[in-house]
């Protein structure tokens, strides 16, 4: 697979960016067809309430135009602190998120690049038409919830399993598309838990 070139058709047309943007009232997100996708999702444990709440009291300070910014880079920082029950350290859930990424690979989306961390994933993806990026990672998170609570993965069942909302930042360009690449796997570096991208086994970045 092909995972250094952006494809042609990643950056949505002017005229369709106002139609792609939705919001289920939490997080707003962007649905457009043939759209490139940085989507990350975490478990529910990984960010408790208290947290979230003193982060939005720090940033009632900072100017609106870069709160949003500000926040994903406080709360990916927590994350990669490897807070919660971690149960995606575990190689049987780890495994299965890839497992089920690679599922609907050329049928649903393009898969471009992906990382596991212990509590959270980043995947990079093409949306193929007909196929709404809600809807692909609804159906990630049901399957692999299910199948890891089945199995018992991490100790009692986990209800909720992920967290309700993810993020999603669409490629602009063909830098964005690297850059954001090499954020993914260079995610087990910057947290620590490998010394080399391709160190780490729940990357496609990996070379064992």
């Amino acid at each position: 697979m092909e995972l250094d070139a952006l494809p042609g058709s990643a950056a949505p047309q002017r005229g369709e960016l106002k139609s792609a943007w939705r919001s289920r009232g939490y997080l707003p997100h962007f649905d457009a067809p043939t759209a490139v996708q940085h989507v990350t999702y975490r478990l529910a444990d990984s960010l408790p309430r208290n947290v979230v709440a003193e982060l939005e009291s720090e940033l009632a300070s900072f100017p609106v135009e870069r709160r949003d910014a500000e926040k994903r880079r406080r709360i990916e920082a927590y994350l990669d602190a490897g807070f919660g029950a971690c149960t995606l350290r575990q190689a049987e859930a780890a495994s299965v998120v890839i497992e089920t990424w690679f599922r609907f690979d050329g049928e649903r989306y393009r898969l471009l690049a992906f990382v596991v961390m212990p509590n959270h994933c980043h995947a990079l993806i093409e949306c193929f038409e007909g196929w709404p990026l809600g809807k692909i990672v609804n159906s990630w998170k049901s399957y692999t919830a299910r199948w890891i609570n089945a199995q018992g993965i991490g100790g009692a069942a986990r209800v909720p399993f992920w967290q309700r909302e993810y993020w999603d930042r669409y490629i602009r360009d063909d830098r964005h598309f690297r850059a954001t690449k090499g954020y993914i796997e260079q995610n087990p570096v910057v947290a620590g838990l490998a010394k080399a991208a391709e160190e780490w086994p729940w990357s496609s970045a990996w070379k064992g």
